[in-house]
Parts: structure tokens; C-alpha cells; sequence
């Protein structure tokens, strides 16, 4: 199935299928990966909930990031990390390729990594506590979203890759599915969060975020003559800390009040 693909792939619980998987399968899964995301921030959104029944806030949302990086298996900041490095420098596209998959990490990718989880861990602690689980699950769902527009609109740099399986296989389709899947659970969520025009905000989250896909995936692009499984896990990453700013700078203005 499908769906357990993609639950395999983008997190670390590993459910057998009694089958081999097929590239055919993996593009399949792509419809699927918005689900995958509502079920990485529900379980965000339970624990923060838990951790902050008896710990500081500041403390809450670090073990809250901590614990996405877990679920995930560090799967989508290792792509960020290797991009971040593959980005220094002056080099042709075939250069930053090699950086990408040299095992060692650079003062790039390591610098990259620092201020990534520094700024998700200072917009989420600031974002009031009544807000904070229908925000996390947005934030989990359109990461996962952005990856699915970026791998169907994009083409893929290489000739070889995990990358190129979801590449191969994502449909037109399948990226309408997954969108719609996105746009409910943004509007429900939206609900959820009692906001005022909730099924605008939902909708206006996924075109800022949808048009900041574009503008990384076509500077990507251009650095690496296409997209990578690299770049894929650093647009997620992007995303999610496109939608914590978001909410941060909505609840700091008062807009959701």
C-alpha cells in the first residue's frame, strides 16, 4: 500500500509490508506524504501538550523539535545539512553534487543546522500555548506538501537516486490529490485553532508557502541543474519554518485573537 510507503519513508516506523517496494510505489506514496505529515504532528502536538503539563515553556518546545527530528529520523535535515554545503562555493553543478554526498559535513551544513533549529525553536517557543498544536500539525502537513509540488514541478538533477524514484512516479495527479488533502486539513485545522475566516487561512498559508517552494526550487535548480532527494528534505525543512513564521508573526500582530 501506498500509504505505508510513505509512512516508512518519512518516518522511523518501519511497518512491514510483506512486499518489495517498487519505484512505481514510492511515486505512488507521494499522494500520501500530507497524511504522513498530520500523523508526525499529531504526535507533536499530543506530547507538547504533555510536556508542557509540568515543564517550562522554553523547555516544551525544545523537546518538542527534538522529537520531530526522532520521529523523522533526521531524515529531512540531513538533506538540508548536505544542501547547505553543497551551496558554498563557486562550483559547477557536478562539484556540488560530490560535496552533497561526501559523508563528511561542512562548516556549511553545520552552520546551516545551528541556525535552523535555533530560529524553529525561538518562533515555536513564542507562538501562545492555545495555538500551538494546530500549528504544529500545519506545520508537519505542508512541509510534507511543499516536498510533493517540488518533486512534480521540478526537474530531477541526476540519473540515479532515491529522489529520481519519487521523481519517476509523481503524477499530475497524484500532486492535485495531495493538494487537496493539504487544503482540507489546513481549512479543518484552521477550525480547529477557532480563527475567524478559517477557510481562508488554511488556503492563504499554502500559496505563501507554495510560492516560497518556487522561488527555493528555482534557485536549487539553478545551483544544481535540478533537485536532489537533498533538496527535497531542505524545501521541507524551509516549509516548516515558513509556516512557524507565519503563525509567530500572526499571533505577535494579534491577528489570531
Amino acid at each position: 500500500m501506498s500509504f505505508l510507503t510513505a509512512l516508512r519513508f518519512l518516518t522511523i516506523f518501519h511497518i512491514p509490508s510483506g512486499r518489495v517496494e517498487t519505484a512505481e510505489d514510492m511515486g505512488r506514496s507521494t499522494m500520501w506524504f500530507p497524511v504522513v505529515g498530520l500523523i508526525i504532528g499529531g504526535i507533536l502536538a499530543l506530547f507538547n501538550w504533555i510536556f508542557s503539563l509540568f515543564l517550562p515553556a522554553e523547555v516544551t518546545s525544545a523537546l518538542t523539535i527534538v522529537l520531530l527530528v526522532i520521529v523523522t529520523g533526521a531524515m529531512h535535515l540531513d538533506g538540508f545539512v548536505d544542501t547547505c554545503d553543497g551551496l558554498a562555493g563557486n562550483k559547477s553543478a557536478e562539484e556540488r553534487w560530490k560535496v552533497m554526498h561526501d559523508s563528511r559535513t561542512g562548516a556549511f551544513g553545520v552552520t546551516g543546522l545551528i541556525l535552523l533549529l535555533l530560529v524553529k525553536f525561538a518562533l515555536l517557543n513564542n507562538i501562545p500555548l492555545e495555538f500551538v498544536s494546530p500549528i504544529l500539525v500545519v506545520m508537519t502537513v505542508i512541509g510534507r506538501w511543499a516536498m510533493v509540488c517540488a518533486i512534480a514541478m521540478y526537474p530531477y538533477a541526476r540519473n540515479e537516486g532515491l529522489g529520481k524514484a519519487f521523481k519517476d512516479g509523481v503524477t499530475r495527479t497524484r500532486l492535485v490529490i495531495a493538494t487537496l488533502i493539504t487544503l482540507g486539513l489546513s481549512i479543518v485545522l484552521a477550525w480547529w485553532a477557532n480563527l475567524d475566516y478559517y477557510y481562508i487561512v488554511g488556503f492563504g498559508i499554502m500559496i505563501v508557502i507554495g510560492l516560497m517552494v518556487i522561488a527555493v526550487s528555482a534557485y536549487f535548480r539553478s545551483k544544481f541543474s535540478g533537485l536532489t532527494g537533498d533538496t527535497y528534505g531542505a524545501i521541507n525543512e524551509l516549509a516548516e519554518i515558513g509556516v512557524l513564521l507565519i503563525g509567530s508573526i500572526a499571533c505577535f500582530n494579534g491577528w489570531l485573537l
